[in-house]
């Protein structure tokens, strides 16, 4: 075990959002924003942002990792930029009575086509289907949830059919 696995997680955390160099075995070395470290393996997650590029993620395996050093302190900018690589994408807002009419029409599009379908939740915002699937706000392909892998991909074509008939 080398000095980096020793450290614990509080350790690592003063690491995160900041520019670092890591030094690994072979005398490679990486330089950039370190977003996380795996508290079980002790690897290292780095964001890059080439210009005019998405950024781009390296993974520095926590074995591997010989010395680490904080060259530069991440400002909120930064914080903020490193916090939404893996945030999803930006969906529309819509406001309650939306999410309400939205909800309202694909139940009753289900029942016209003979898909037993029940509200769920302290205030009936989660679509259940048959029972074994759950669609929950803004209620599109996205956002059906069940174990049942075949029933989640034919109720997720099915809205999303319903979804394209709409438009």
């Amino acid at each position: 075990m080398n000095d980096w696995q020793r450290k614990s997680p509080l350790d690592w955390e003063t690491y995160v959002n900041k520019l670092v160099k890591v030094v690994a075995v072979e005398k490679h070395e990486y330089e950039g924003w370190l977003l996380t470290v795996d508290p079980v393996s002790a690897s290292i997650v780095l964001a890059t942002f080439p210009e005019n590029e998405k950024a781009s993620i390296s993974f520095i395996m926590g074995h591997a990792v010989q010395e680490v050093e904080i060259l530069q302190e991440g400002d909120s900018d930064t914080k903020q930029r490193l916090a939404r690589i893996f945030a999803p994408e930006e969906s529309p807002a819509y406001s309650p009575e939306e999410l309400e009419k939205r909800k309202n029409a694909l139940k009753t599009w289900l029942e016209t086509n003979h898909i037993p379908v029940a509200e769920q939740g302290e205030q009936g915002r989660t679509l259940c289907v048959a029972g074994v699937l759950t669609i929950d706000p803004p209620y599109g392909p996205e956002q059906c949830s069940s174990s049942n892998e075949i029933i989640l991909s034919r109720v997720q074509g099915l809205v999303q059919g319903y979804l394209e008939k709409q438009h």
